[in-house]
């Protein structure tokens, strides 16, 4: 019989798998690594080109004009005898109002025959006719119905009037028997006939509603023919003086607010001109103020005008507008800057205390990042809000933080860091600005910018 011997389990030595190993470090390498890209802040970067923006606008205005509108005093049936849009004279005979309705029935029936039309008239006529057909341009087809209004005014105005003075006898019985009754101008001016209810807006008193074209009501007082005491009757713009408001973007108001007069065309009629402009802030908008003190007649019957700015070409730096960002800064007396230290450097004597109280004064050379005539403007980089700045040779002293501004600017990122830069504004619509050239602390051409300003603090490291 066969003895059993003992088995005994052969373990394999342990062997480290250099390849595993590698693998994990580099899974683990990976996986940080994509990690650190998901959460960390990507800076994109723009480099600057030179570039050019063409700054014509279209705007729709608001035209403001000192106007009065009368209302009648009778009822009855109603004849005009002035075209829309005319001036006239204190006492011009206006309208007629006939109680009874027989002479207005005269007068309507008798301004059928334009056999009797003088001379003068039809000259007239014909000389808009001729001029109408010199001036007209396709693309300007709208001005037919312009012409065609006009025509019809001059025509029913002189048919009017040689109808109510073929009737007179009838129309002076009646006004004896005060049935029929002439109205005259109550001053000079324009006389207008349409109403809606912005005869008293003034460039003081208007509001961002008034600008919704969809809420405007104009009533035409001439398509009538009663009316009732108490109605209006017409109305005499009395002033050749007025106003256009235009709503603009802050971006243009800040380009406009060194200039008073610009260049703009009437997209109505293509007319040009120069005006005077303010420019006005009114409940977190801006507005263009345009000043007339000629040219109302031709737009007296127009509440909303469409205004061209004809905004010169700006050259200069093309940025996007996403870059630009704003920055506060210490604004530093230029009188505390003294030459020093180990350069030539301008720099400041800054009052320091150690932990013991024992005072020193320090030289510091801060980065200056934008100066005018009065003021250098630095960070807290070198400096902090309550320190005191000596003058030399004097007992004066300035504390820093006691003034600051906040300046527009954008980040250059050319040494790998963030530095702020700041920029002239030139010219800005909604996608890029146009910044001034060859400015002291500013940008240059072919420099690299972050593309988004709100991204980046000042010597942010940029990978």
């Amino acid at each position: 019989m066969k003895k059993k011997g003992n088995v005994v389990k052969y373990r394999k030595p342990f062997r480290i798998n250099i390849g595993i190993i590698v693998f994990v470090f580099i899974f683990i390498y990976l996986v940080f690594n994509v990690f650190s890209y998901l959460t960390e802040t990507h800076i994109s970067v723009y480099e600057v080109e030179q570039g050019t923006i063409a700054a014509n606008n279209i705007y729709v205005g608001l035209a403001v004009r000192e106007e009065k509108v009368y209302s009648s005093e009778y009822t009855g049936s109603l004849n005009y005898y002035v075209k829309e849009n005319s001036r006239v004279g204190y006492g011009s005979l206006l309208y007629s109002i006939d109680e009874s309705g027989t002479i207005a029935e005269r007068i309507n029936q008798a301004s059928q025959d334009a056999s009797g039309i003088s001379k003068k008239v039809s000259s007239e006529i014909s000389e808009k006719i001729e001029h109408f057909r010199n001036t007209y341009q396709a693309q300007s087809y709208y001005n037919a119905y312009t012409f065609k209004d006009d025509i019809n005014s001059v025509l029913n105005e002189a048919l009017s009037l040689d109808a109510l003075s073929s009737i007179s006898e009838y129309a002076a019985e009646a006004e004896g028997n005060h049935t029929f009754h002439k109205v005259y101008a109550a001053e000079p001016g324009i006389i207008a006939y349409y109403a809606d209810g912005y005869e008293n807006v003034t460039t003081d008193n208007f509001n961002d509603s008034m600008f919704d074209k969809s809420a405007y009501d104009k009533a035409n007082l001439k398509v009538r023919t009663e009316i009732a005491a108490g109605e209006n009757a017409y109305k005499i713009i009395v002033s050749e003086n007025w106003n256009i408001i235009l709503p603009i973007p802050e971006g243009l108001a800040e380009s406009l607010s060194n200039k008073d007069v610009i260049h703009i065309r009437f997209i109505k009629d293509a007319k040009e001109m120069y005006v005077n402009y303010t420019i006005r802030q009114k409940d977190g908008a801006c507005y263009l103020i345009l000043s007339l003190k000629n040219s109302m007649v031709r737009y007296a019957s127009d509440r909303y005008l469409e205004i061209e700015l004809l905004l010169a070409e700006e050259n200069g730096l093309k940025i996007p507008n996403t870059a630009i960002t704003e920055k506060e800064f210490y604004t530093i007396p230029k009188e505390y800057f003294l030459k020093g230290g180990d350069s030539d450097n301008d720099g400041l004597l800054v009052e320091r205390f150690d932990d013991q109280g024992n005072r020193s004064t320090v030289f510091l050379s801060p980065t200056i990042y934008y100066e005018n005539e009065d003021y250098c403007y630095i960070d807290s980089e070198y400096v902090k809000a309550g320190e005191r700045l000596l003058k030399q040779d004097s007992g004066d002293f300035y504390i820093v933080g006691k003034d600051t501004a906040t300046i527009k600017g954008v980040y250059n990122i050319n040494k790998g860091y963030a530095v702020f830069k700041q920029i002239d504004v030139l010219y800005q619509n909604e996608e890029y600005t146009i910044v001034k050239t060859g400015t002291d602390y500013g940008i240059s051409l072919y420099d690299h910018i972050a593309l988004d300003g709100t991204k980046v603090k000042e010597n942010e490291l940029i990978k």
